[in-house]
């Protein structure tokens, strides 16, 4: 593999919590007494940061914002139970990459305290040599993210991809000058992710071992 640096998104593309996360985002605007948005609009939001991602959904209910960022963040630690797996051969892949010496870093649209929480529920914390969460960093599209990670490992752009499975997570690398291989597994489908810039569009974790072994990757929807 040529590249010296994965980073990967966190929902939708380490953990199936993409399920969870639009059920908690239909509860909290249950209990405030908000229009309930679909599944697809509560979905395409996931990568953004909390306040951006609720300002994003319910642009028409300024007042509540603040009530729904507190009845989110209640509610998916202690309403809702929907399970958050790690993807099927995930944690075997990231693992394999740290022991091959490939630097590993997490974007991600989550707020500090939540991927702390994940990583240590998942056991997953020494994989990474450095994160980058919404309370760190500008709100993905913006490749703050990124370049805060860049230039804290001292990685050349050509030397790092964005492993992700949102339209966000594509941009967010497309901003900041790096590659991108898709995930089909999360919030965005096959078909929306092939018209970004993602290199390929995978739809699991084999497929992914597949992508990144090889040195010059073509856009392409792995089958």
């Amino acid at each position: 593999m040529r590249y010296k640096l994965v980073i990967f998104d966190w929902d939708g593309t380490v953990m199936d919590s993409v399920p969870k996360i639009v059920n908690t985002l239909k509860l909290a605007a249950e209990s405030v007494g908000v229009a309930i948005p679909c599944d697809e609009k509560a979905a395409a939001i996931i990568g953004l940061s909390l306040d951006t991602a609720v300002a994003t959904l319910f642009p028409n209910d300024k007042k509540y914002w603040p009530e729904l960022i507190d009845a989110y963040q209640h509610q998916y630690i202690h309403g809702d139970n929907t399970a958050t797996p790690l993807f099927n051969y995930a944690e075997q892949y990231i693992r394999h990459l740290k022991a091959k010496g490939v630097l590993l870093a997490v974007a991600t649209g989550k707020g500090r305290a939540g991927l702390t929480r994940m990583l240590e529920q998942t056991k997953l914390g020494d994989c990474f040599i450095t994160t980058r969460t919404a309370d760190e960093a500008q709100s993905k599209p913006s490749p703050d993210m990124i370049h805060q990670i860049l230039d804290e490992l001292n990685i050349a752009v050509d030397d790092a991809v964005m492993i992700g499975d949102s339209l966000l997570d594509m941009k967010m690398a497309e901003n900041a000058g790096i590659d991108a291989i898709a995930m089909s597994c999360g919030a965005a489908s096959a078909e929306q992710l092939t018209q970004s810039c993602a290199l390929a569009v995978c739809q699991n974790y084999l497929q992914l071992e597949r992508t990144l072994q090889t040195q010059h990757v073509e856009a392409a929807l792995c089958e």
